[in-house]
């Protein structure tokens, strides 16, 4: 079976735009959640949010007339590919397009869009609606743009899944690289959505935390969480065939072994535990992968109530005392949850954890849930050396997505 390493990376978070900004940040417990600036909140209970305030598209090649034709979310992919690109040394031509693909996702789409345009109807009428809207709100245009701006001919398509999107995405890509489908694959997630119908959508739901301090909003895993808090950005990985990296000499980050897929059928808000430690079991069981050889998870960590404790429990189902050996965390208390974008920057961390050895912190992590036991690696950032490293991402509509990395040995 062909083997798929991670030769590329692209990152864009409410910690800045590129991968060593944000990095950087996360690697120092640092948390991109502030003030929402985005919009007025005045009549809004939730006040805070992981906006991207330092994005500009035209360096990256968005030309002022189409960055109008572009949902941020698909503004926000196409540079977090080229990002990616340009990581990897990969050239795009002739010779290698039909064997490049595109898999980078969204769980929303272009929601700024949609609600600007509903509200030009209806103060203006039906006639004043662009022509651009629905080819800049549907949530495959991501992938699509990603594909016109790289000249990427090869599999191209989005996977909406809510917030296992991203992770669905890097899984997918890597089975149709594995399945011989491409040679390269951008894979990632990808969203856009802090705005006043998002926020508010979600906050009726009582889905987000209404803290109005953006330093302690996002609190994964602590006895006081109360919602998550809504994030932005993407990441976009490079996905390889070996050999192919190989030959043209492709730095090498880490991995991909194992992908596990499954579906609770059991709620459209509720996470189950069965669902993700089937997820779980499947990553595991594909990478072949002892269970004393997982070091880390970058877990989905919503700071939700009931995910936390369901995603604890369903990590000690499947690791039993393994489970308070290794070392946890969950990055969104750094990145906000970017929803659909989530697992592409999830992905994106793990690899670089694996690279470098080091295990980022769960942020703002003060006062630990008992139900919530295992090694959360609250604060500060580990180093370790990771051999297995696994990103779990649990979707609204019972969707459980789970990639497993490793070290890259020859």
């Amino acid at each position: 079976m062909r083997r798929v390493v991670v030769t590329g990376l692209g990152l864009i978070t409410a910690l800045g735009t590129g991968l060593e900004k944000s990095w950087t940040a996360i690697k120092e417990g640092k948390s991109g959640i502030k003030t929402i600036e985005s919009f007025d909140t005045t009549n809004t209970p939730v006040k805070c949010a992981g906006e991207v305030r330092d994005f500009d598209p035209e360096e990256f090649g968005i030309d002022k007339k189409e960055v109008k034709k572009l949902a941020r979310n698909t503004q926000f992919a196409i540079a977090a590919s080229k990002m990616a690109q340009a990581d990897s040394n990969l050239t795009i031509d002739e010779t290698n397009a039909t064997r490049v693909g595109v898999i980078v996702s969204s769980g929303i789409g272009g929601m700024e869009v949609f609600e600007k345009q509903i509200g030009t109807m209806l103060e203006k009428g039906n006639r004043r609606i662009s022509p651009f809207t629905i080819p800049s709100i549907i949530a495959n245009m991501a992938a699509g743009n990603v594909g016109i701006y790289l000249g990427a001919k090869g599999p191209n398509k989005a996977v909406v899944t809510a917030c296992a999107a991203g992770t669905h995405s890097i899984g997918d890509a890597f089975e149709t690289i594995r399945l011989g489908k491409a040679d390269v694959m951008f894979a990632g997630g990808t969203e856009g959505c802090i705005t006043e119908f998002g926020i508010n959508a979600f906050a009726n739901m009582k889905a987000l935390s209404t803290n109005p301090d953006p330093k302690t909003a996002s609190r994964p895993f602590t006895v006081d969480r109360d919602g998550f808090v809504m994030g932005e950005g993407a990441g976009v990985l490079v996905l390889e065939e070996l050999e192919h990296a190989k030959q043209r000499g492709a730095k090498i980050y880490a991995e991909v072994i194992g992908y596990g897929e499954t579906c609770d059928a059991h709620h459209i808000t509720a996470p189950a535990i069965d669902g993700a430690v089937r997820a779980f079991k499947m990553a595991l069981e594909e990478g072949n992968i002892n269970l004393e050889d997982v070091t880390y998870i970058n877990t989905h960590g919503t700071s939700t109530p009931l995910n936390d404790k369901n995603e604890t429990a369903a990590i000690k189902e499947v690791f039993g005392d393994i489970a308070y050996k290794m070392n946890i965390s969950s990055t969104k208390g750094a990145t906000g949850h970017a929803l659909g974008g989530a697992g592409g920057i999830e992905g994106v961390i793990l690899a670089k954890s694996i690279e470098e050895g080091i295990i980022p912190p769960t942020a703002n992590y003060e006062n630990p849930d008992p139900e919530c036991d295992l090694n959360c690696t609250p604060n500060v950032a580990v180093n370790k050396d990771i051999k297995v490293g696994m990103s779990s991402s649990l979707g609204f509509g019972g969707h459980n997505a789970v990639i497993a990395m490793k070290k890259f040995e020859d």
